[in-house]
């Protein structure tokens, strides 16, 4: 699926964490930009991390290298929602 805005990219995202990481809508439509992640999200460990990269790999058509990888893509959703977003829509 090509994604056509921001907002399909961020409705994506909250699917792969709720598939992954295996969170219910309630408390996935409760999260906003500031929500905290990493650490906050007991769900949310080093193992599940590669496991959420690549769903969405594959649910978005990206790639995303090693390098581009670090801590603060999963500090809050908002930063991993516009990281998202910068590799599906350029």
């Amino acid at each position: 699926m090509i994604y056509e805005g921001a907002r399909e990219v961020e409705a994506a995202v909250r699917a792969v964490l709720g598939d992954v990481l295996g969170i219910d809508a309630a408390r996935l439509a409760a999260f906003r930009d500031d929500s905290e992640l990493f650490g906050a999200l007991p769900e949310l460990d080093s193992m599940a991390v590669a496991g959420l990269l690549t769903e969405m790999e594959d649910r978005l058509g990206i790639t995303i290298d090693d390098d581009e990888v670090d801590g603060d893509i999963f500090e809050t959703f908002g930063a991993l929602v516009r990281f998202a977003q910068v590799k599906a829509l350029g």
